[in-house]
């Protein structure tokens, strides 16, 4: 129980986890008391069990056939011991699986810390702004309080580009289906759309910010505004999808029309550019088709909506680390805009907590998996030295008869390792079939990962060979005379 709270506080105190804090430091978060009963429970019913059954079958013992065994212990071994080696090999097996599924689960959460998300998150500073309220209802109103605060913040030593959007990479975002103007819809389409896309309002800059790569094309500038001809961004996946042989800054998009009333205004947008691949759904999933659209061109309404439900995050690239920068770009914010800012975390802050469940997963299964492999090798260590200490007869008169040391080794090596290698191809077997239930959790790596199913059953094959060779080691090293007047 000790151990368990102190883990839950090491846990805690891992800050790269991204666990979520309930009280202060975590005060709140602890063991669980229907859990501590229950595994109490488990462990005083385990311990009568078995210290009921051997104790019974002691009381039953017939007295002739136990002087009959105690004159022939030389005969003593594996036979006799049934019922533990089924429980050793058990417990390998079982170990195995467990280490098995962290093993998987460990190389998802480095698959995906090296994962490129296709823009940079160093020195780039976020921060929220409320801008709620009848001001605000009208697009132009936010676009004009996004260009003067972009202003002020380019003037300061250090910033290099500032813009706003809705939606900051990796905290989710807008879904709409389009209509690819002049393009028939194929027959099996599911209403007057060709599809679906993530959606996203940006001012000039933002791409600049997160240095996400234009293929072709341009990006917006201060010309896209109310009155201009509206246009759109869309990124690789989408081009690939949907015109994989034709230029897509050929096309115009009409997004969200007849979906929702705030877009009843929407027209057809003419598509400028091509932007690089970016996961900004996720680090863990694939990018999918996206449309960015000039923050001063947003439907009236849809921006009205937008504003009353969230506030509009800046996003502000420098060159010094971000923190450092942070009390005097909320200031110069505030003294161009009028209104306050919040929630300010750094871009690098934002990605690690995308991935915090993955860590969060590792940690723990390493945990696990560390103590399953360590009740594997106590297992099977404590077999083969209660063994050991019921044949030092035996193994005393192998010796006296002219056995050799390395010979007593091997035999007891070979009986101990048989027992391993059995739990392991069980294992094996089993981990095959239930890696598949995790696979929904898996990332960079497939649930019959060779790597996994090679490495892991090797390691565990080693320990359990240090297992044995402490007790065979033992076993060499018996003294002949002690052993034959051993009872």
């Amino acid at each position: 129980m000790f151990v368990g709270w102190a883990g839950i506080r090491a846990l805690l105190s891992i800050n790269t986890a991204g666990l979520p804090r309930v009280g202060e430091n975590g005060s709140l978060v602890g063991l669980d008391w229907t859990v501590v009963a229950f595994t109490l429970a488990v462990s005083i019913f385990t311990g009568l069990i078995f210290g009921l059954i051997p104790a019974l079958h002691s009381s039953k013992s017939d007295l002739t056939s136990t002087l009959k065994e105690s004159a022939g212990r030389s005969g003593t071994g594996f036979r006799q011991n049934k019922v533990r080696s089924v429980l050793v090999v058990v417990e390998v097996a079982l170990a195995l699986v467990l280490l098995i599924g962290s093993a998987l689960l460990i190389r998802t959460a480095v698959a995906v810390g090296r994962v490129d998300p296709g823009f940079d998150t160093h020195n780039v500073l976020t921060m929220q702004m409320s801008m709620k309220g009848a001001p605000f209802e009208k697009a132009e109103a936010v676009e004009q309080v996004v260009r003067n605060g972009a202003e002020q913040l380019e003037a300061i030593p250090g910033v290099v580009e500032a813009s706003a959007t809705c939606c900051v990479p990796l905290q989710g975002g807008y879904g709409l289906p389009f209509r690819i103007i002049g393009r028939p819809l194929a027959a099996d389409s599911q209403g007057p759309y060709h599809g679906g896309a993530g959606w996203a309002s940006v001012s000039p800059g933002f791409f600049e910010v997160f240095k996400i790569p234009l293929r072709k094309g341009r990006t917006f500038n201060e010309r896209d505004t109310s009155t201009s001809t509206p246009v759109a961004l869309i990124n690789e996946a989408m081009a690939r999808e949907y015109w994989p042989n034709a230029d897509p800054l050929n096309d115009r998009l009409l997004v969200g029309k007849g979906v929702m009333r705030e877009f009843a205004s929407e027209g057809e947008r003419q598509i400028i550019g091509v932007i690089a691949d970016t996961r900004s759904a996720g680090l863990d999933s694939d990018p999918e088709p996206q449309v960015w659209i000039p923050q001063a061109q947003v439907p009236d309404a849809a921006n009205a909506l937008n504003v009353s439900l969230t506030p509009v995050s800046w996003v502000v690239r420098t060159q010094v680390p971000p923190q450092s920068l942070a009390g005097t770009i909320q200031d110069q914010l505030q003294k161009a805009t009028g209104l306050p800012v919040s929630n300010v975390r750094s871009m690098d802050e934002i990605a690690a907590l995308s991935i915090s469940r993955q860590k969060f997963n590792m940690w723990v299964m390493t945990v696990f998996g560390g103590c399953a492999l360590l009740l594997a090798a106590i297992g099977i260590y404590g077999l083969m030295a209660y063994s050991v200490e019921q044949r030092t007869q035996e193994i005393g008169i192998r010796l006296a008869l002219g056995a050799q040391a390395t010979q007593v080794r091997r035999m007891v090596v070979g009986q101990g390792m048989l027992l391993a290698i059995v739990g392991v191809v069980i294992g094996l077997v089993a981990a095959f079939g239930l890696a598949r239930l995790i696979t929904t959790f898996l990332f960079g790596v497939t649930a019959r990962d060779p790597l996994v199913f090679i490495g892991v059953p090797a390691l565990l094959t080693a320990v359990a060979f240090f297992a044995v060779w402490v007790p065979a080691r033992r076993a060499s090293q018996v003294d002949p005379l002690i052993a034959l007047r051993y009872e």
